[in-house]
């Protein structure tokens, strides 16, 4: 490394994020049919997979894939997104947060509050999501259950898909909105000046 080079620090092994890239590219593939089915002006975006008899056929066998790939994933970090003390300060803060006055906030480790909040608000809608799909898959499940409890499943998972999408997109804002997360996700690394700066307690954990 030269001199003039930043320090980096490994933040994301290659499994963790092929593991995430996953759960992602299944997730938008997902959005996009599901809205297709959902009502006739998002028709048009049947074409994502093939159209309209091939996206009934494969959104619940994509739908199977990101519950594992997520289920993977929430293994690997689960111990991560417990919240502590210093979360809930953290949100009592937010005035903070918003303003980027991060020195005034309790030390962070590897996820904030947020994050975290994220991460559980993900694992319920998944689990919704898995449940009430088993019961409105038609060609393989539907059959046992009553038209009550199909019409309420289906209520179900459009809940939980627009509740999981909601997500997704404070997610991506926030990933773009601090600068160096992205990378993070991609190459892997983040620079010892970004992780004391937003993950101080992370960092200094991950020197040791």
């Amino acid at each position: 490394m030269k001199d003039d080079e930043p320090q980096l620090i490994e933040r994301y092994t290659p499994n963790e994020r092929s593991n995430h890239w996953i759960t992602a590219i299944s997730f938008i593939l997902l959005a996009l049919s599901g809205l297709a089915m959902f009502h006739p002006a998002m028709s048009w975006l049947y074409a994502v997979l093939g159209g309209g008899q091939w996206t009934r056929i494969l959104h619940p066998f994509i739908g199977i894939v990101m519950f594992v790939s997520f289920l993977l994933l929430a293994l690997r970090f689960w111990h991560h997104n417990y919240l502590d003390k210093d979360d809930i300060q953290w949100m009592k803060q937010m005035g903070d947060v918003l303003n980027n006055r991060e020195d005034r906030l309790p030390e962070i480790g590897r996820y904030n509050a947020g994050q975290k909040l994220l991460f559980f608000v993900m694992v319920v809608c998944l689990v919704l999501l898995l449940l009430s799909g088993i019961v409105i898959w038609r060609r393989y499940f539907s059959i046992y259950f009553s038209i009550e409890i199909i019409r309420l499943s289906s209520l179900v998972h459009a809940i939980a898909a627009f509740v999981l999408m909601c997500g997704i997109i404070v997610h991506i804002y926030a990933a773009l909105w601090v600068k160096g997360s992205i990378g993070a996700m991609t190459r892997g690394y983040v620079t010892w000046g970004w992780a004391r700066k937003h993950h101080p307690r992370w960092f200094r954990e991950s020197i040791k």
